[in-house]
C-alpha cells in the first residue's frame, strides 16, 4: 500500500513538475488529433488487487463428529497482488475538455488470502493458518468521463472517472472463499497525453473500489467439510480493490 501511494505521489509531482518546466513553445506533433470526433486505441498494464474482508468474529458449528464447537477464524488478504490487463479504448469527443470513454479490458491476476484460527493454535502457541490463491480473470467494461487540460506543447494531463460493470470468469468449487460472478466498481484517476511523432501514448494510474459486496455468500453451503465450511462462514463481506497503471496507444 506504501509502495503504491508513492507512485501515486509521484505522478501528481511529475504533472505538476511538466507545467513548470514546459515554460517555451515548441512544435506540435498530430496537432489536430484530438479535433476526431470519435477514435481508438490500444491498452496494456499492470495492476495490483486487494480485497476488504469483515470478519464475523466467534462463531459456533458442529463438526463431522457432531461436536459443537466455538471458534474465531480470522480472513485476510495478506499482500496486493500484482497482475496484468489487456484492452482497446472508444473515446468519444463532447468538446475542448470533455470526452466520454469505454475501455473494455481483461485483467488477470490472483488474490493471497490467510485464515487465522486463533481459537486452534499450533505447537508454538501460534494461531493455526489456512491460505487459498484467489485466482481472478474479469472482464472489466468501464465507462466514464475525461476532463483534459488545455494541450500545451505535446503534454495534456487529465482527470478521469468511471463506473466498471465487472465480470469474474473464475472460480472453484473447492475453494474455501468464492466471489460472485457480477461486480461493480467506481474508478478514479489521472493520466497525461503525450503527442509522439506517429502516436499518441497515454500513461494513466486509477484506483478501483467496489460499489457492493462481492462475496459469494452461497458458496459455503456447498462445502461438504463443515471444518472448512466453518472458514468459509468466517467472512461477512468483502469488497474488491485494484490499483491499475495502464499504458494507451492511439
Amino acid at each position: 500500500m506504501y509502495s503504491m501511494k508513492r507512485i501515486v505521489l509521484l505522478m501528481i509531482c511529475a504533472l505538476c513538475a511538466m507545467y513548470a518546466v514546459c515554460q517555451e513553445r515548441t512544435a506540435q506533433n498530430k496537432p489536430y488529433i484530438d479535433l476526431r470526433k470519435l477514435h481508438f486505441g490500444i491498452l496494456i498494464g499492470l495492476h495490483m488487487q486487494d480485497i476488504e474482508f469483515e470478519n464475523v468474529g466467534p462463531q459456533t458449528f458442529v463438526d463431522g463428529d457432531g461436536i459443537t464447537q466455538n471458534q474465531t477464524i480470522l480472513c485476510d488478504a495478506d499482500t496486493w497482488n500484482p497482475g496484468f490487463s489487456v484492452g482497446v479504448l472508444a473515446e468519444l469527443r463532447l468538446n475542448n475538455n470533455f470526452s466520454a470513454r469505454f475501455t473494455p479490458t481483461m485483467h488477470f491476476g490472483a488474490k493471497h488470502l490467510v485464515f487465522r484460527n486463533i481459537s486452534v493454535l499450533d505447537a508454538h502457541g501460534n494461531p493455526t493458518e489456512k491460505t487459498q490463491d484467489l485466482k481472478n480473470t474479469y472482464i472489466s467494461l468501464p465507462i466514464g468521463i475525461k476532463f483534459a487540460a488545455p494541450r500545451f506543447n505535446n503534454h495534456r494531463p487529465y482527470l478521469i472517472g468511471n463506473i466498471n460493470p465487472m465480470i469474474n470468469l473464475t472460480g472453484k468449487d473447492h475453494d474455501i472463499i468464492q466471489l460472485k460472478r457480477f461486480d461493480t466498481m467506481v474508478e478514479i484517476g489521472m493520466g497525461c497525453d503525450f503527442y509522439l511523432p506517429f502516436f499518441k501514448l497515454i500513461p494513466e494510474l486509477k484506483f478501483c473500489y467496489s460499489l457492493s459486496d462481492a462475496l459469494d455468500k452461497k458458496h459455503s453451503n456447498s462445502i461438504e467439510d463443515p471444518t472448512m465450511r466453518a472458514y468459509a462462514n468466517s467472512v461477512r463481506s468483502g469488497r474488491s480493490k485494484m490499483f491499475v497503471l495502464t499504458f494507451y496507444f492511439e
